[in-house]
């Protein structure tokens, strides 16, 4: 690995590896401490979006393997307007052996990478999470096992960044995958066809249906995310509308296996996507999901800086 991009860059093989070794420095985190690999390294922590997960997980992710972590705000980068993408990829990559960005447009993720000297990650674009992705998928094999043949996550709301980061990694790893959301808030055609690759090769099944319903039969996993992200304020009180029969809730829940895991990128809208009920009912997993990020970040920080 050069960068950290999205999971769709990485092989079957690449990602079993990072989820191997985030459960190996979990483990060491949780016996005493992880050993300072990253010991006199320094991530730049570039923000466009603010983010409490994001920005603390990666800098306690950084101090636990020994290191640092170099927080920059909006106001001071204003990256393509104070300054272009890649005159800032050129310069931090002179002070900094990596470069954490959470960006509105992909666009300048790529750019970022191809100007830069050192490492980029991903924190976040208007294209993917594989942040948050790969953390899902730790959370999910902690509680279904490593092997996921045959086991189904069905994601229930807008096919936005998370989703589209869920299926490269289930399709990737041979998990079943199901999206429903209302009709035009689909997954982009470009995603679903890469899913589709990624299906035929692992043995997948993808479906997308505009059924909250039949998405959660059978489901070992049920995921949503916020129906309005950041940028779509004005879209909020139409969506809140449009999304209203998408709610995960109780009796929703109950159509899924007994023992399905509730799960959410946070954070959560309580009552609008999700309720208090599911949110802090016996099938959530969503605060061991939040405290993965930290250790999936580790993998990803000890393979592209160790």
């Amino acid at each position: 690995m050069e960068h950290f991009l999205s999971l769709a860059d990485l092989t079957p093989d690449e990602l079993r590896r990072l989820l191997a070794q985030a459960l190996e420095l979990k483990a060491e985190w949780k016996a005493g401490g992880n050993r300072p690999i990253l010991k006199g390294k320094t991530l730049g922590l570039l923000f466009q979006k603010p983010s409490l997960r994001t920005r603390v997980s990666f800098e306690m992710g950084m101090i636990h393997l020994g290191g640092q972590a170099l927080y920059l705000s909006p106001f001071e980068i204003q990256l393509g307007k104070r300054e272009s993408v890649p005159d800032v990829a050129r310069v931090l990559s002179r002070y900094v052996d990596g470069i954490m960005a959470r960006v509105f447009a992909h666009s300048d993720i790529l750019t970022l990478a191809e100007y830069s000297s050192v490492p980029v990650i991903n924190g976040l674009s208007d294209y993917n999470h594989p942040c948050q992705g790969l953390a899902d998928f730790l959370t999910i094999i902690e509680n279904k096992g490593v092997d996921l043949t045959g086991r189904k996550l069905a994601f229930i709301g807008d096919g936005n960044n998370v989703a589209t980061s869920l299926l490269f990694g289930a399709t990737l790893l041979g998990m079943d995958f199901t999206i429903a959301g209302p009709p035009g808030y689909e997954l982009p055609a470009d995603v679903w066809a890469q899913g589709e690759r990624f299906a035929a090769i692992s043995g997948s099944h993808i479906t997308a249906t505009y059924d909250p319903h039949a998405a959660v039969a059978e489901a070992d996993v049920i995921y949503t995310d916020v129906w309005a992200s950041m940028g779509q304020e004005d879209e909020a009180e139409e969506r809140a509308r449009i999304f209203l029969p998408y709610q995960v809730n109780e009796d929703l829940v109950a159509e899924a296996k007994p023992d399905v895991i509730v799960m959410h990128c946070l954070p959560a809208h309580r009552g609008q996507e999700i309720t208090d009920g599911v949110c802090d009912g016996p099938h959530s997993v969503l605060w061991d999901q939040a405290e993965n990020r930290m250790h999936a970040q580790k993998a990803i920080l000890a393979r592209l800086l160790a």
